[in-house]
């Protein structure tokens, strides 16, 4: 039987913690005893862990070998996703976070909504809660990067080896047609656009930045189902 992996809140040599409302999940939910086995994620390394002791928020195990960390792919693929509706886009972050995206950025865009943007700030930390819960769940070793809200203008400036855009006016080029063998272990950074997708002016200053830009199909997807397939596409291809 698999166990279940948890990522160490603290590490220290041959021990590690949950702490918090992380432990509390293990003890009130799971009714975690002494002497359990679990997988615990510490860092780039995944080891075998028995639980030791067990306190009021807090959860220890004594750590032994190294176990395999799962499937991990050596590219890293950054998700550039416009801000939308929170309910979606929260289904969108737990999905892709759980297919193994590296790092997500949340842009405000000209289509964002007023109060959404303002609001954003607020949700940052919800939103690493919930990467890091299917992190867990999918038995990834890390969480992805979530970053705080940026701008646009900001967001275009960030490097990466390959840099898409995707549009909804695009009609030549679909996603796989520019994904080659050699971007496998280069960082691949999707833009994702808002509801209503992007404004002309923005798709202008993408092309100005040095991004391609990309088709998902004739079909119009909404933004959480284009950045899951999008994520799936470039992982079928080059992982």
């Amino acid at each position: 039987m698999t166990r279940r992996r948890w990522i160490a809140d603290e590490i220290s040599v041959d021990r590690a913690a949950l702490t918090g409302e992380h432990a509390d999940h293990l003890i009130r939910v799971l009714r975690v005893r002494v002497g359990e086995e679990f997988d615990i994620a510490t860092g780039p390394v995944v080891r075998r862990g028995r639980v030791a002791e067990i306190s009021d928020g807090r959860v220890e195990f004594e750590l032994s070998e190294e176990v395999s960390p799962g499937a991990a792919t050596a590219m890293q693929i950054a998700l550039l996703l416009a801000i939308f509706k929170f309910d979606r886009m929260e289904w969108a972050i737990e999905k892709c976070t759980e297919l193994g995206v590296a790092r997500i950025l949340p842009v405000i865009c000209q289509r964002t909504d007023a109060h959404l943007a303002t609001a954003s700030g607020r949700r940052t930390e919800r939103w690493r809660r919930i990467a890091f819960q299917a992190s867990e769940q999918s038995r990834r070793a890390s969480p992805p990067e979530i970053s705080d809200p940026v701008k646009f203008a900001d967001a275009i400036k960030i490097p990466g080896a390959l840099r898409i855009a995707l549009l909804e006016s695009e009609r030549q080029v679909r996603l796989r047609d520019i994904l080659s063998p050699a971007f496998a272990l280069a960082q691949v950074m999707l833009a994702v656009g808002p509801e209503g997708g992007w404004t002309e002016n923005e798709v202008q200053l993408f092309h100005a930045a040095g991004w391609v830009s990309a088709s998902l199909g004739e079909t119009i997807l909404r933004a959480e189902t284009a950045a899951i397939a999008a994520t799936s596409i470039v992982l079928s291809e080059l992982a």
